[in-house]
């Protein structure tokens, strides 16, 4: 397509948005309600699988080694835990810095502690990480029957848990965001429709002379691109500039909080992009399946 047509036809899509501006500025107001939701859920959303990143990464089976146990057995048992599959790493933790963690967690309330060094009560300790965390269940229980274990801790109700919780809050969150982004299609596609039933004679005519579909179908797409640009904007700068402040309250106020939400930059350029990407499809997918039916005369 030559440029000089290119910007022929991105004049007749400002134009037909002048035109029909009432409805223009509906479809407009409705990409950005709808964007401003999708950003709003998408920060909720990117955010909650980063949290729920960090807690996997913490989950652990930790295997308190039986007391009797000699060094040979101790020995034995890590080599045993190392063959599990689904087993990345085996770390020694003595019952010496499991009581010194035990004190320095409890920081002036841990003196109470300090006369057991002489008769420490605690275990040594296997911690183990596994290479997924939806693993983590099915390896302690394989842990569980091995010579020289005392007991094994992996938080199990919490860990299930956990998992369902994100995984419906994933779902969720994708379907509402689906639902959302059909709905600003549609809305769309209603408002290139009625433009095109006021211009119905036009098409005709245009298609009389020769008009291929493509040379009729550019400006509507134009129209329906830049709805969805402008629809973009402001649901762009609210997630800016609201996520900063968010940001900059959260680490401000609550520097021990132990939640950590992702950083500003590039966090919000990328949802930026993703909002800006989302208007533009949405914009084209409504004006390409509203013009389709109109076009076969």
């Amino acid at each position: 397509m030559k440029f000089k047509t290119f910007g022929r036809h991105g004049k007749e899509g400002v134009k037909s948005l002048a035109r029909n501006r009432w409805m223009s500025i509906a479809s407009i107001s409705a990409v950005t309600v709808t964007l401003l939701l999708v950003g709003v859920f998408a920060t909720l959303l990117l955010n909650l699988n980063d949290f729920a990143s960090q807690i996997e990464e913490d989950v652990e089976v930790r295997v308190f080694i039986d007391r009797t146990a000699e060094d040979e057995s101790r020995e034995a048992l890590k080599n045993k835990i190392e063959e599990v599959s689904a087993v990345s790493s085996v770390e020694f933790q003595s019952k010496e810095e499991g009581l010194d963690r035990l004190i320095d967690s409890l920081g002036d309330d841990g003196e109470v502690f300090e006369s057991l060094k002489d008769e420490n009560p605690l275990n040594d300790v296997y911690i183990v990480k596994t290479d997924e965390p939806e693993d983590t269940i099915t390896v302690a229980q394989t842990i569980e029957d091995f010579n020289s274990v005392a007991k094994v801790e992996y938080a199990k109700e919490t860990v299930q848990r956990l998992f369902s919780v994100m995984d419906v809050a994933r779902n969720v969150g994708l379907a509402i965001i689906a639902g959302l982004l059909f709905t600003a299609m549609f809305l769309i596609a209603n408002t290139i429709r009625i433009t095109i039933v006021a211009r119905k004679k036009e098409i005709e005519i245009m298609k009389m002379v020769g008009a291929t579909n493509w040379f009729i179908r550019w400006p509507f797409l134009f129209e329906g691109l830049m709805i969805g640009i402008l629809g973009s904007l402001l649901p762009i700068a609210v997630v800016v500039f609201g996520y900063d402040y968010l940001y900059t309250e959260v680490t401000t106020r609550y520097p021990t909080l132990f939640i950590e939400l992702l950083p500003v930059y590039p966090f919000v350029l990328k949802v930026s992009a993703l909002l800006i990407l989302m208007g533009v499809v949405i914009g084209l997918w409504g004006s390409f399946t509203s013009i389709r039916k109109y076009l076969r005369v």
